[in-house]
This record gives C-alpha cells, structure tokens and sequence, in this order.
C-alpha cells in the first residue's frame, strides 16, 4: 500500500516514516508539510493511503481531506493528532480512522487494515466542517486551489461558476447558493448569478442605460446590482466608509 505521509513537523513526519517502514505491505511514497503540499503531492504521486496531521499551517488536514474528493481515484485518509478535541470534526468526515499522537505500532496496524478495506469514497456525504480557505477547480486534470481571500466576485452560468480574483478566471462546479450560504460573512449577493467580495467593494456607478454597477478593487469588469439587492450593498458601503 503507497502511502504519503503529511505533518507540518519534520521530525513526526520521520517517525511515522520509520513506523510505516517496518510494517509489511507499506511503502512511504513521500511527504508533505501541509494541506495544499499534500493535495499537489496526491496528484503526483497517487498513493492509497494519506496519513495527515490536523492543526497544520495554512490549509489544515480536515479542509485537504474535503478536496481531496475531487480527485478521480481520491485515496484513504487516516488523521494523525496530539490533539483529542478534532475527533468529532474528523469522524464526521467519515475518516477511516483517527490517531492520536504519540502513534502505537498497534494502533498504526489496524489503521492500515481499516484502510485496505475501505476509500476515501464514502467521503462523499462529507458534512462541511467550518468554511474552506480555498476553492477547488479542476483544470485538465489536475486540481487547482484559490484563496478565498483572493476572490474579487463569483459570477453563475448555467451550472459552473466563475471564480475571479485579480489574476485569473476559473471555472468550479459548486452552485452559488452553497457558497453564499458557506462564505456568507466574506462575500454578498448583488444578483442573482453574482456574489461580490464586501472587502472588494469600492463605489456604485450608472451605465448609460441607468443601471446601478458595483465597482471592484482589482478587476475592471463593472458587475449590474439588481434593484432587489441595491439597499443592502449601500449599507455594506457605508458601513466599510
């Protein structure tokens, strides 16, 4: 079983690597320091089984493990922790098991049996667990991550939606509902195919055809406001005066 291994230690990374490696029918494909490492080393090196810490600098073990069932083939997930308080959090992902540190050999045996039999697969009813700080496209193939952070509006059309940030457009197959309703503090609805990043927003402007346009730092497009929502985005303006 190709295994990767994924902690923002090095020092637990080779420990747990040392363990895997006198435990028959395991091979330590490679390693990770983080979430967003683990997500691009997955892609590459396609292991079966991810052994990945929690508390991790920037994207964390329980967000990576949510991207990874963009994956065609996503693998296991078994999490590893010095912490006991994520145990809800990560059970509620349906993790095929979860480990606290200091890790067992026993213990890491019968994780890796669990994870023979079982896939990351039935992570398909994954219950969100806190709001992302990326966004997940795929891009011919491959996984493609975008800050939150970066996003200047997210524009519907038809079934995709448009991630545009001040250097890029992607598309992305969640519906806008569901990011209005995860990323509700970040973004606001300013139609009803568009969400606008409130930190974005700089000033309301008239077309020549009298229609309102919201303008945002970063982007030149001047995105319509519907009637409906105008009042609310003049008290986000007045509001970040």
């Amino acid at each position: 079983m190709k295994c990767l291994v994924v902690d923002d230690e090095s020092l637990a990374r080779e420990r747990l690597t040392r363990m895997l490696g006198q435990l028959q029918g395991c091979e330590v494909c490679g390693e990770a320091a983080d979430g967003q490492q683990a997500l691009a080393q997955a892609q590459v090196l396609l292991p079966e089984l991810i052994l990945m810490d929690i508390r991790m600098p920037g994207m964390d073990g329980l967000e990576a493990a949510r991207h990874l069932l963009a994956l065609d083939n996503p693998p296991a997930v078994v999490f590893t922790t010095a912490y006991g308080d994520h145990a809800l959090e990560a059970f509620e992902t349906q993790a095929i098991d979860y480990l606290l540190k200091p890790i067992h050999p026993e213990r890491l045996q019968q994780a890796l049996d669990k994870a023979r039999r079982l896939s990351l697969v039935q992570l398909e009813g994954v219950e969100e667990s806190g709001a992302r700080t990326h966004l997940c496209a795929r891009n011919r193939g491959n996984l493609e991550l975008v800050p939150v952070e970066e996003i200047v509006y997210l524009q519907a059309d038809q079934k995709y939606v448009t991630v545009c940030s001040a250097t890029q457009k992607i598309l992305i197959e969640d519906a806008l509902k569901a990011l209005e309703q995860e990323f509700g503090e970040v973004f606001i609805r300013i139609h009803r195919n568009a969400l606008v990043a409130v930190r974005r927003i700089r000033a309301l402007e008239k077309d020549s055809q009298g229609h309102c346009r919201v303008v945002l730092e970063g982007v030149e497009e001047r995105l319509e406001v519907s009637r409906r929502l105008l009042p609310d985005v003049r008290r986000h303006i007045r509001k970040g005066a």
